[in-house]
C-alpha cells in the first residue's frame, strides 16, 4: 500500500521541494520562522483574549440523528454519489437520499455526508466565521475545544478595508492541526469560489468549498463543501467530504516548514488511501465541531463582526 510518506515526498520532488527535511531541528526552524505552537485546550494568554467568556472545555455531544447514522455502520459503494454530482447533491432547495452518512466509493474514495441543524444562525454568521477564525489558533479551537490544536492563514486580510466576509477567506488557505479521532492532521484548506465551481447559492445562503490538502508538502488530498441554507429554525448545514483525490497543490515553503516544525516526529507513516475508519471518524468530527459552533456562534457573531 502506498504511505503518506511516499506520496507527499514524490509530490514534493514534482514541485521542487525534495530536499525538504521531515524531521528539522524543530526549535530551530520555529524560531527562525516565528512559527506559532500548537497545543490542544488553551493557555494563559488565550484567556486573556476578548472573546475568552466562549472557551469551553470540551465539544458538547453530537446531534441525536447525527450520532445514529454514525452507529448504522458504513454507506454502501452503490449508494454514495460520485464527487462529479456534488454541486447537484447539494443543489439550494431539496434534500438527497443520504443526507447522514460515510463510506468507500466504488473508485476507493472516502465519502462523508452531514446533516446539521443550526438553531438560530444565518448563512451569513458562517460566512463570518470562515473569514474570522483562523488568524488566532485560540479563535480556531472555539470550534472544537476537544480536537482543534492550531490555525493560522496564508494571508491575512482582517484589515483590508471593503472587503466582504466571503471574500476573506475565498482564494486563501487555512493552515489547521486537528485530531480526527485518534489521528493527528496537519491540513491546508484552500478555499473557492463555490459559483464559480457550479454551485447555485441563492441570496441568504452560503457554500464553503474547497480542496484539503496537506500543510507540510503541496499535495491536494480532496473535496470538501458546506451548504449553509436558512431554515424555520434558523439555519440547517449540509456537508459533504470526497478524499483520496490526491493533485499537486499549491507551494507555501513557510507554512510547510512551520507544519513540521510544529511535529518533530510527523504522522505521515499512516498508509494511505484514506480508509472507511477514517470516514466515520470525520463524519463524528464533523458532527462534533458544526454543532458546537452553532450553539455559541449567534452571540459570538452580534460581539465581534465588527473587529478583525
Amino acid at each position: 500500500m502506498i504511505s503518506r510518506r511516499s506520496m507527499l515526498s514524490a509530490a514534493a520532488g514534482t514541485a521542487s521541494l525534495a530536499a525538504l527535511p521531515l524531521r528539522p531541528a524543530a526549535a530551530g526552524v520555529a524560531g527562525t520562522l516565528g512559527c506559532a505552537p500548537r497545543y490542544l485546550g488553551y493557555r494563559r494568554a488565550d484567556r486573556a483574549q476578548p472573546y475568552a467568556s466562549y472557551m469551553a472545555s470540551s465539544t458538547r455531544p453530537i446531534q441525536a440523528a447525527a450520532a445514529r447514522a454514525v452507529d448504522a455502520g458504513p454507506t454502501p459503494a452503490s449508494a454514495i454519489p460520485p464527487l462529479s454530482d456534488l454541486t447537484r447533491d447539494l443543489a439550494p432547495t431539496g434534500y438527497s437520499r443520504l443526507e447522514r452518512g460515510y463510506g468507500l466509493t466504488a473508485g476507493g474514495q472516502v465519502w462523508v455526508a452531514m446533516h446539521t441543524r443550526l438553531p438560530g444562525n444565518t448563512a451569513a454568521m458562517w460566512d463570518w466565521w470562515f473569514g474570522w477564525h483562523s488568524t488566532e489558533p485560540a479563535r480556531y479551537k472555539l470550534w472544537h475545544p476537544d480536537a482543534h490544536a492550531f490555525a493560522a492563514i496564508k494571508q491575512d486580510r482582517s484589515r483590508i478595508p471593503g472587503l466582504t466576509d466571503r471574500q476573506k477567506y475565498v482564494g486563501n488557505t487555512s493552515y489547521v492541526d486537528e485530531y480526527i479521532g485518534d489521528q493527528l492532521e496537519q491540513l491546508a484548506i484552500s478555499f473557492v469560489d463555490p459559483e464559480r465551481h457550479g454551485f447555485v447559492v441563492p441570496a441568504g445562503h452560503t457554500v464553503v468549498t474547497g480542496h484539503v490538502g496537506s500543510s507540510v508538502l503541496p499535495v491536494r488530498l480532496g473535496r470538501l463543501a458546506h451548504q449553509i441554507r436558512p431554515t424555520g429554525y434558523g439555519a440547517e448545514m449540509r456537508s459533504r467530504f470526497y478524499l483520496n483525490v490526491a493533485s499537486l497543490g499549491e507551494v507555501d515553503a513557510r507554512a510547510n516548514l512551520c507544519a513540521i516544525a510544529r511535529n518533530p516526529l510527523p504522522t505521515l507513516s499512516t498508509p494511505l488511501p484514506f480508509d472507511v475508519a477514517f470516514g466515520r471518524d470525520l463524519m463524528q468530527h464533523c458532527a462534533a465541531e458544526m454543532n458546537h459552533l452553532s450553539r455559541i456562534l449567534p452571540d459570538l457573531y452580534a460581539e465581534f463582526r465588527g473587529t478583525p
